[in-house]
């Protein structure tokens, strides 16, 4: 690569690829964090921020993931619906119980830029809260 001249990655140079990441056992915080940079592609030399230059990410067994702290209980999810009295919390352990797999969605999403790549860059991210997952010819 010519030092001199500048780099941009295009859409049809890059070449994304699987990575399966087991959340068993891992920090919340820490395991999105780690994914989020997947997504986006700053984990590789040619990463370029106007570029979508991630690769996917299945995420399997985040029923078994860990919050530190009194997070179970004090982390609030809110949600609003536009109406009056339609705002909605719920605690982690409500969000949990009802899916597992939204809680690593919201942290993942949370780290990600706010703007349209990042609507397209959260479509590749696939959680599952078992072993098993759909992508399997994929990754291989």
């Amino acid at each position: 690569m010519d030092m001199n001249k500048s780099f941009s990655l295009r859409k049809e140079d890059r070449e994304p690829k699987w990575h399966v990441i087991d959340a068993s056992g891992q920090v919340l915080g820490r395991l999105a964090t780690q994914v989020a940079d997947i997504l986006r592609g700053k984990d590789k030399p040619e990463y370029t921020p106007h570029a979508d230059a991630g690769d996917y990410v299945v995420i399997t067994n985040c029923d078994k993931i860990v919050l530190t702290g009194n997070k179970w209980k004090d982390k609030i999810y809110e949600s609003y619906s536009g109406w009056r009295s339609g705002k909605k919390e719920r605690s982690a352990r409500e969000v949990f119980e009802k899916d597992p797999s939204r809680i690593v969605t919201y942290a993942v999403k949370g780290m990600l830029p706010k703007n349209r790549l990042s609507r397209q860059i959260i479509k590749k991210l696939k959680v599952y809260a078992g072993d098993e997952h759909p992508h399997k010819a994929q990754v291989s």
